[in-house]
């Protein structure tokens, strides 16, 4: 098995990485997940969202002559995985997560083409149609913001991920994450849009700084918010038989240390135990944002 490459506040990574194609004969990888969100212990509301989908390609027979099921699957195995967390007074922040998540799955069901491009063997078009579809979530939160002045300025976090058979494609704007959990080590394959991320990458704050300033939660890009702009980081990598992956709100990377997620991962291999106990040890921490996980294994299942 192969090392993804590791990205942290210290290292930006080219987007785009190069993966294989998936030979005709290679195992499909089978998606096993979970995800869940709670307010934690100090907030009444709760600002993120959270979404978990499977993608089927199907032919629904109406008639036929033929011995057919009524329903037939494609045997590509697609997962959409997208956590959002929204910011802004008077339920903005709440409005803006629900928003980009509706955003990106009208984007998905109408739009993007994902089966096709994959087949062709297009991943970087995947890639692009994902900025797009970020970039309509952006434009929507802004339209809505225009019409509702009491939401003006709210925006949201997005951190999208697709596994379709072996590939995994990533798109990620704010400060959530997207963590690759592979061979007992952690790695995080986004990196923190925020300006003590920034200052981090700069060699101006060392990792325990970092950890403490008083800026460390000032996000520098967002889905919404003020600024028209939006930049959408991208990744893809192959995948590999026993991986687990992580998307999270910044609820939990706030209250427990990705040396304690990871013994998490490496103890819990049931996606749904793994996300109940990711999100009760950052509730016994203090809770003191909503938190929000979504947890998913990879396991062979040999293509017939």
């Amino acid at each position: 098995m192969s090392s993804p490459m590791v990205l942290s506040d210290q290292v930006v990574v080219e987007p785009k990485e190069v993966t294989t194609p998936v030979p005709a004969d290679a195992s499909t990888l089978r998606a096993h997940s979970f995800g869940m969100t709670d307010p934690g212990k100090v907030r009444t509301n709760n600002e993120d969202q959270f979404l978990v989908a499977v993608l089927d390609k199907a032919l629904r027979v109406q008639y036929t002559s033929l011995p057919r099921p009524k329903t037939q699957h494609s045997s590509s195995c697609c997962q959409l995985f997208v956590v959002a967390d929204g910011m802004g007074g008077h339920a903005a922040g709440e409005q803006a997560s629900a928003l980009a998540i509706n955003s990106v799955e009208d984007f998905v069901l109408e739009t993007f083409e994902w089966f096709a491009r994959f087949q062709a063997g297009d991943g970087d078009q995947v890639l692009a149609d994902f900025q797009k579809a970020l970039g309509q979530a952006n434009a929507r939160i802004l339209h809505e913001a225009r019409r509702n002045p009491q939401w003006r300025g709210m925006g949201t976090t997005l951190t999208l991920a697709l596994s379709l058979n072996d590939n995994l494609y990533v798109a990620h704007v704010g400060d959530s994450r997207c963590y690759l959990f592979r061979e007992g080590a952690l790695y995080r394959l986004t990196t923190d849009h925020t300006f003590v991320s920034e200052m981090t990458q700069r060699g101006m704050l060392n990792a325990e700084q970092a950890a403490h300033h008083r800026w460390r939660h000032m996000i520098t890009n967002v889905v919404g918010g003020d600024k028209p702009e939006l930049k959408v980081e991208v990744h893809k990598l192959g995948l590999e038989a026993g991986d687990r992956l992580l998307l999270c709100s910044d609820g939990l990377t706030e209250m427990v240390s990705e040396t304690l997620i990871a013994e998490v991962l490496a103890k819990q291999l049931d996606p749904e135990t793994a996300a109940q106990t990711l999100i009760a040890q950052a509730l016994q921490a203090g809770g003191r944002d909503n938190v929000t996980v979504i947890v998913s294994r990879f396991d062979a299942e040999t293509a017939t």
